[in-house]
């Protein structure tokens, strides 16, 4: 059996499971989320508890059987506590500024850079330092992906490490001329 598929997932207080044919809907203190469940796989709701369970031993199914639970256990944290993620800026002049609901980043180019979340998404700009962007959301995947969709604008440059990286992330530089020679 799946070592992932077969753990329980606890319950919190406050969040509530409603398993229809074929989907399950959980809605806690941030939110609501759905997740459209395969017909090999099988959810129940058990002394506080959701399991995941699988019909078969096909190596397809197995695949499923974790891969729902975990998506599952990230549908429960996001309702209860939700995700963020954080880019920084790094470059001379570079900053970002929020208007409205929309992200507005000076990053280089000749003109700024317009970024409109989508649905779900709350993007925000530190006020001491408008060089740090913050994404936050209930959705794991979707907070992944707008905030590579804005790392995406100006990748960190390899020669001088200036662009969006994530906060963190370790950029290496390459030596460029000088490196050639030696």
């Amino acid at each position: 059996m799946s070592r992932v598929g077969k753990k329980p997932i606890p319950i919190p207080s406050g969040v509530n499971v409603a398993i229809k044919e074929g989907e399950v809907e959980i809605s806690g203190p941030k939110g609501k989320l759905s997740l459209e469940i395969p017909s090999p796989i099988r959810v129940i709701t058990e002394d506080g508890k959701i399991r995941v369970e699988r019909s078969s031993d096909e190596r397809k199914v197995k695949a499923l059987h974790g891969l729902i639970r975990s998506l599952l256990n990230n549908m429960v944290i996001g309702v209860t506590q939700g995700y963020k993620k954080e880019l920084e800026i790094v470059g001379t002049g570079y900053s970002a500024r929020m208007e409205g609901k929309k992200l507005i980043l000076q990053v280089g180019f000749s003109h700024p850079v317009f970024f409109q979340p989508p649905e779900g998404i709350t993007l925000s700009v530190r006020k001491e330092r408008n060089t740090i962007i913050t994404v936050e959301g209930i959705d794991k995947q979707k907070v992944g992906e707008v905030a590579a969709e804005i790392r995406r604008i100006k990748p960190p440059d390899p020669y001088k490490g200036k662009g969006i990286r994530y906060k963190g992330e370790i950029v290496h530089l390459k030596p460029g001329k000088k490196g050639a020679k030696a």
